[in-house]
C-alpha cells in the first residue's frame, strides 16, 4: 500500500455518510470559519457570525486551541509515540497532525476520523503521508467506536498492542451529559496499550468573568439552536475525563498554557479568550 493510500468508496468499512446538509450548521464547518478558512457553507457563516458578534474573542481560541493540538502531537511524538488516532479532526488546516509527527519521525502513521463529507473530501486529498509513513481516514462519529476501532484503516494503520496517541481535541464538549462523555473515551482508552497517551481539549466558561458568562450563554443558545449541541465543562468536569490515566506537566490548564513554545500570539491572549482547557495524559 502507497503511503498516501485511501481506501475507494467500495471499502464497505469506510462507506461515507453522504448527507452533506449544507441548510444546517457543522462543528467542523464552525471550526474551519473560526479559524479562517473557506470550506463552509452560508448556514455555517451565519450561525458562527452570530457567535463571533457576541464573542469576539472565538476566532482567537480556536487558533490557539489549533496550536495545542501541535504542541501536544509534537510531544507524543518526541515521547516516542510513531502512530496517532485523530478523532474530530476538522477540515484540514495548517499543522494538520501527520505533518506534526511526521516532522519528527516521517515513519509516524495516523488515522483521521471525522463524520462531515466536507472533510472527507478533503482528507483524501490533503492528509498525505511521507513516502515512510502513512495516513488513513475514517468517516465515523466518535460515538461509534466499534466501527473505528474495527475499520480497516485502524486494522491497517495501527497497532493498539504498542502505545498510540488518541486525540480528541475540541471534541467532547459536542457530546451532551446524557450520552455520558467519559465512557465514550473509556472505551477507546480501554483499548490503548501501556505508554499510550490522551490528548484532549475542551471548551469551558470557567475562564471568563461575569460580562463574558452572559455573552457565552446567548452565544451557545445560538449554537444549539442551529444544531450544533455543544456542552462547555468546568475543569472539575475536564480533569474527570481523564480519570485512570496520568496527566503530564502542566495538568489540565487554559490550551495557550499547556507547555507554550513562545508564539506571540499565545503570549498576548488573556485567559479569558482561551474557552478552553487542555491536557494529555499517559496510560500505564
Amino acid at each position: 500500500m502507497s503511503a498516501d493510500h485511501l481506501h475507494e468508496d467500495s471499502d464497505p468499512d469506510r462507506a461515507p455518510s453522504h448527507d452533506l446538509r449544507p441548510d444546517i450548521p457543522h462543528s467542523a464547518r464552525l471550526y474551519d470559519y473560526y479559524l479562517g478558512g473557506k470550506d463552509n457553507f452560508p448556514a455555517d457563516r451565519a450561525a458562527a457570525a452570530q457567535v463571533v458578534e457576541l464573542l469576539p474573542h472565538v476566532p482567537a481560541g480556536a487558533r490557539a486551541n489549533r496550536r495545542f493540538l501541535g504542541r501536544a502531537v509534537r510531544s507524543a511524538a518526541e515521547l516516542g509515540i510513531r502512530q496517532f488516532l485523530d478523532i474530530g479532526t476538522g477540515i484540514p488546516a495548517a499543522g494538520n497532525t501527520h505533518e506534526v509527527a511526521q516532522a519528527v519521525d516521517p515513519r509516524s502513521r495516523v488515522v483521521y476520523v471525522d463524520n462531515d463529507p466536507i472533510v472527507l473530501a478533503h482528507a483524501r486529498a490533503l492528509l498525505r503521508g511521507t513516502q515512510e509513513g502513512r495516513t488513513g481516514y475514517v468517516d465515523a462519529d466518535v460515538r461509534d467506536p466499534e466501527k473505528i476501532l474495527g475499520s480497516a484503516e485502524s486494522r491497517e494503520l495501527l497497532d493498539f498492542s504498542q502505545p498510540l496517541a488518541l486525540i480528541c481535541v475540541a471534541l467532547l464538549h459536542f457530546i451532551p451529559d446524557h450520552e455520558n462523555p467519559a465512557d465514550v473515551l473509556a472505551r477507546y482508552t480501554s483499548e490503548l496499550a501501556p505508554g499510550s497517551v490522551v490528548i484532549l481539549s475542551h471548551a469551558t466558561g470557567d475562564l471568563m468573568d461575569a460580562e463574558k458568562l452572559a455573552a457565552a450563554a446567548a452565544a451557545l443558545q445560538t449554537v444549539n439552536s442551529s444544531g450544533v449541541s455543544l456542552t462547555p465543562r468546568t475543569h472539575a468536569e475536564v480533569l474527570r475525563l481523564f480519570e485512570g490515566l496520568e496527566l503530564l506537566e502542566p495538568g489540565v490548564v487554559p490550551v495557550h498554557e499547556w507547555r507554550p513554545d513562545g508564539d506571540l500570539e499565545d503570549t498576548v491572549l488573556p485567559r479569558s479568550h482561551a474557552n478552553a482547557y487542555g491536557g494529555v495524559a499517559l496510560k500505564l
